[in-house]
């Protein structure tokens, strides 16, 4: 092989692997978990090692955010970590994902953000916007 050919053979690997990590850690729940009731206001789901999850963190942490938006963390199944009531706050994402009209067949992304009213938000990009927005920080 040519040293193109392994190129593309180990980009494609990569690929593949990110995509099966993703799917893998996407928080799905077991069939009759009861979800958890939210808190009023808005509400940021995240898992414990998610990446993305840690740059929204320690946007929110840099910035004081907490001082300036009244927000409430939940954390869902992320990896090997789990329990009941992580399942149950998994639920509770995933009825309001549905209820934003996002296909949750394969679970959701974290971090996953409910305004509290009727918009969600997904990824870190979106969710660090919303709060800038919200902190009025530019």
């Amino acid at each position: 092989m040519d040293k193109t050919a392994i190129i593309i053979i180990g980009i494609i690997l990569v690929v593949a692997g990110a995509f099966i990590w993703a799917v893998q850690s996407a928080p799905k729940v077991p069939a009759g978990t009861t979800p958890a009731v939210l808190p009023a206001g808005i509400v940021l789901f995240y898992g414990d090692g998610c990446p993305h999850c840690k740059n929204v963190d320690d946007f929110l942490a840099a910035n004081n955010v907490s001082q300036k938006v009244k927000y409430t963390q939940l954390e869902v199944p992320f990896g090997l970590k789990t329990s009941s009531e992580l399942q149950a706050n998994a639920a509770a994402a995933i009825l309001k994902a549905q209820n934003c009209g996002i296909d949750t067949s394969n679970g959701i992304s974290i971090p996953f953000l409910w305004d509290g009213t009727s918009k969600c938000f997904t990824g870190d990009t979106d969710v660090i916007s919303f709060f800038k927005e919200q902190a009025g920080i530019k």
